[in-house]
């Protein structure tokens, strides 16, 4: 009984410093790229400040508890299609500021020599996201 009781709280000591450690990765992540504050210069929004810091705090929370629980959200295609549209919008300004941050653009179009052709570059990577999840979507998720 011991033993199991010594067990459990094991497991939880080890998943609760593991978790802190993701949880500090993604913190400096998201501060080392700058998104919030990038976000709130281009925005113009200083005001809304805690509100931004806040979403990125509840998002975590509300995404890890749907990660490892069995709990399901019974929603219209329209909610599904404007939380997609939001994990979108999340997924391309992260994209975004690891490649302003990191200047990748600028140096693999100087590498390669073709520094006029930075706006064909950037569609091609837009158009191939779209299509590929296009495809994901409509081939491999079964939503009916």
């Amino acid at each position: 009984m011991i033993i199991e009781l010594l067990y459990i709280l094991a497991q939880i000591l080890i998943g609760f410093g593991s978790g802190l450690i993701v949880g500090s990765g993604f913190v400096a992540f998201l501060t080392v790229l700058g998104i919030i504050p990038r976000l709130v210069q281009l925005s113009k929004s200083i005001n809304w400040m805690n509100y931004y810091q806040a979403s990125v705090i509840i998002g975590a929370l509300l995404g890890t508890y749907l990660t490892f629980t069995d709990y399901t959200i019974k929603s219209s295609y329209i909610v599904l299609a404007f939380w997609g549209l939001l994990h979108g919008v999340f997924i391309g300004m992260l994209a975004a500021a690891l490649t302003e941050v990191l200047n990748v653009f600028p140096i693999l179009m100087k590498r390669l020599g073709i520094d006029k052709e930075l706006l064909w570059f950037l569609m091609a990577i837009v158009i191939g996201k779209i299509v590929g999840s296009l495809f994901h979507w409509l081939i491999f998720v079964d939503i009916i």
